[in-house]
């Protein structure tokens, strides 16, 4: 497992049960409600710090995903589609990236195509039983918890960049 995180240039993950509990709350008008963790929020600010591209693959549109995504200032917001293999294909051949260049973090089975492919597959703890038996790795937290953090550090620490980017953002 640290040999494949040594290698990682780029994050990819699903949002809903990933970068959120799973949860979406529906309004009138259109009003749609997702709640993202913080701490996820600086995972990826660190590793953009960290020389990492990060991006997003998930089924559904939404606002707010588009808006966290820019917020954040992810490499790739790809939406609305259901089959994600071939997102995750044009993906890989836009920043010229091997499979063993990639992480991946998913949940459920429509991210399961993806997770075969990788260089570094990773489940949330709240993941489907499925997903985590195919994975390198399942975090502690749950999807929309930490998770996302969870494996960001995991990896920074791994590249041997985590204690320069903290040491950096503290000055």
């Amino acid at each position: 497992m640290k040999s494949k995180m040594s290698k990682i240039k780029m994050i990819l993950m699903d949002v809903d049960g990933v970068l959120t509990d799973g949860s979406i709350v529906f309004g009138s008008d259109s009003l749609e409600i997702k709640s993202f963790n913080v701490q996820d929020g600086l995972g990826i600010t660190l590793a953009r710090l960290g020389g990492l591209k990060t991006g997003i693959i998930t089924g559904r549109k939404s606002k707010v995903v588009e808006r966290r995504g820019k917020e954040l200032k992810f490499d790739v917001i790809s939406q609305g589609s259901f089959n994600k293999y071939p997102e995750f294909q044009k993906i890989k051949e836009e920043f010229t990236l091997s499979n063993e260049e990639i992480c991946y973090i998913g949940d459920d089975l429509l991210d399961i195509s993806i997770l075969r492919e990788v260089g570094f597959s990773v489940a949330p703890a709240n993941a489907r039983d499925e997903v985590k038996a195919i994975c390198d790795y399942v975090t502690i937290a749950e999807g929309g918890h930490g998770a996302v953090r969870e494996v960001v550090d995991k990896i920074l620490i791994r590249q041997n960049k985590f204690d320069a980017i903290i040491k950096e953002l503290l000055q």
